[in-house]
């Protein structure tokens, strides 16, 4: 009683991108970039143009908040094109339609507008 099938152990450790201080795949690099060059950043002010404390601080620290904002918002625990898809949203919304003259205006339901003369047909 031969089926024919072969039964083989798989390995699902290939279906994972990884993991590596809570972040999937290659998203915790984006956060280890910010913070180094966050910090070389602040000594660069600090240290060696003898800039404010507060100045230092307040370029470094959006160098470190946006790319960790990013990774946190739009790729921790999203599927892949999450960011794409929810701009696309934002800046086109539902009514998107190639006629500029059948564009519905932002808010209107999701549907092109028929022009009269092809209602008919």
């Amino acid at each position: 009683m031969d089926t024919g099938l072969r039964i083989t152990d798989t390995n699902s450790a290939n279906d994972s991108k990884g993991r590596a201080l809570g972040f999937e795949g290659n998203d915790f690099l984006y956060v280890i970039v910010g913070i180094v060059a966050a910090i070389g950043i602040f000594l660069l002010l600090y240290g060696m143009f003898h800039a404010g404390l507060a100045a230092a601080g307040g370029i470094a620290i959006p160098v470190f908040v946006i790319p960790t904002a990013w990774v946190m918002l739009f790729r921790r625990g999203k599927p892949d094109g999450y960011a794409e898809d929810f701009f696309d949203h934002f800046l086109n919304r539902e009514g998107f339609c190639f006629s500029p003259d059948n564009q519905n205006p932002r808010g209107a339901p999701a549907a092109c507008k028929r022009r009269p003369d092809h209602a008919a047909q």
